[in-house]
């Protein structure tokens, strides 16, 4: 059964933050408000966390999970980034975009893409989820939070509790997210816009 949490949006617990990320610790999956909708979040290094977090989603090994991080020199361990990339990355965050990068060691082979060894990361401009990464002081591997089957991220914390009491350690509740996904933009190579979300290009010189 999931535990929910309500939390301020802009000046969350931090006590209940530290509740939601001991059950991250010990394995279970959490839905959280972020900056563009709610996302699934996981711990980095349990499989089996992970692997929940795929089948929720129904994902297969070849879609892109994120890594949502505090800070840029928390990403920094996890993607290789040269001057250029950083530039746009300083950019951009906090913010809402997803920035495709090549992942480094730190980041373990089964969820990073099979093929390219790439990863998604990003730091969202949203005090809860800030706070929650504080709290756990690591990334979290995340996706957005849309039913299998459907297209549109879920957005009200009470339905998700409701659909996913039994698949979630956890739901945090702050009221609704903007419900538009992250900008998605492709780094390792020339740079590529693969979606256009919340996150505008134009403020990175991408128009």
């Amino acid at each position: 059964m999931a535990q929910f949490f309500s939390v301020h949006p802009a000046n969350p617990q931090a006590r209940l933050l530290k509740q939601a990320a001991q059950l991250l610790r010990d394995g279970g999956l959490a839905a959280v408000p972020t900056d563009s909708s709610y996302a699934v979040i996981a711990r980095l290094d349990d499989k089996a966390a992970a692997d929940g977090l795929r089948r929720l989603r129904g994902l297969d090994e070849r879609h892109h999970l994120t890594l949502i991080c505090r800070d840029l020199a928390q990403l920094g361990h996890f993607a290789r980034v040269d001057n250029r990339q950083y530039r746009l990355l300083k950019a951009a965050t906090p913010g809402p975009f997803t920035f495709i990068l090549e992942a480094t060691r730190e980041v373990p082979r089964r969820v990073s893409h099979p093929s390219r060894k790439t990863i998604g990361l990003r730091v969202p401009d949203h005090p809860v989820t800030l706070g929650l990464l504080e709290q756990f002081g690591e990334p979290l591997l995340s996706t957005t939070l849309i039913p299998a089957g459907e297209t549109d991220a879920l957005n009200d914390a009470q339905e998700i509790r409701q659909r996913y009491e039994h698949e979630l350690a956890a739901v945090v509740d702050s009221g609704a997210c903007p419900k538009e996904p992250t900008t998605v933009i492709d780094l390792t190579e020339d740079v590529q816009i693969i979606r256009v979300g919340r996150g505008d290009p134009a403020k990175l010189g991408l128009a």
